[in-house]
């Protein structure tokens, strides 16, 4: 049985009016089971089953609404993720750049930086990308995502080995120094990549940009909002721009007369 508030919430909204209040994220863009898993880490991590003793937590503790931020963030990323997708996309930047066109590429929500860097690199790497006319913009709503990102610095783990990542490039100690298990981007990629803070849904469309990358938020996102989100991605796309999404995602069909296949099953849309 769920537990209630006074006013005839549940405990688990009364957290998620704590949320709207006290946390820079917007719970109502998201759905219910990803927010119920992401607070349920962080109840067990504080030792409490009672979403009323939580809500008592984050209206008192600074530090936990900063880890609670942090966790509601999508930050689940790598170097060169689905890499299938990335020669859809080197392909794409070679004839991009071969027009002698400047390349604006935003990849949002960036989380750590890997998405961008990973753009930047590809490239820094290929031959036949003019990376002088690549420009890279990562976006995030966590600023502590951001900083991580301006830093990059990753770490290989017990369950992330940066090595392994970066294999698809074909020298990556041109772009990353490494020391044990510490990678540190360097400065030819670097230069091609700024961050800063944007929420997709509130903070609206960006100048037109070439690619758009937004990959794995939308299954997150609650369906009223989708819209929303396609509306400030659509507006932030030249009019010949490439959108790629996530591995398990698609545009929506009411769109979907708006973009043509590059490689469907890789999820690389061009705009009609």
């Amino acid at each position: 049985m769920s537990e209630s508030a006074d006013d005839g919430e549940t405990a688990f909204e009364g957290v998620l009016r704590q949320i709207d209040d006290t946390v820079p994220f917007e719970p109502g863009y998201y759905n219910e089971s990803y927010l119920d898993r992401r607070i349920t880490a962080r109840m067990r991590r504080r030792d409490t089953e009672s979403h009323a003793e939580y809500e008592r937590i984050l209206r008192d503790d600074a530090d936990e609404r900063q880890a609670l931020m942090d966790a509601l963030t999508i930050n689940v990323t790598e170097f060169f993720r689905n890499p299938e997708m990335w020669d859809v996309l080197r392909d794409v930047l070679r004839e991009r750049t071969a027009d002698q066109r400047r390349v604006r590429v935003w990849s949002a929500p960036s989380a750590d930086g890997r998405e961008p860097y990973s753009v930047a690199m590809l490239a820094c790497d290929d031959p036949e990308i003019d990376e002088s006319r690549v420009e890279v913009l990562g976006s995030d709503i966590s600023e502590e995502a951001l900083d991580n990102a301006r830093d990059g610095v990753y770490h290989t783990t017990r369950t992330t080995d940066i090595a392994e990542e970066l294999e698809p490039l074909s020298d990556p100690d041109r772009y990353v120094d490494r020391d044990g298990d510490t990678f540190r981007v360097r400065e030819a990629p670097r230069r091609l990549v700024e961050f800063e803070t944007h929420d997709l849904i509130r903070d609206g469309a960006r100048d037109p940009f070439d690619v758009v990358l937004c990959r794995n938020l939308l299954i997150y996102i609650d369906v009223d909002h989708k819209a929303a989100l396609f509306d400030t991605m659509e507006a932030s796309l030249a009019a010949d721009g490439v959108l790629v999404l996530g591995m398990t995602e698609s545009v929506p069909p009411n769109r979907s007369d708006r973009y043509e296949p590059i490689d469907k099953r890789r999820r690389v849309f061009g705009r009609r």
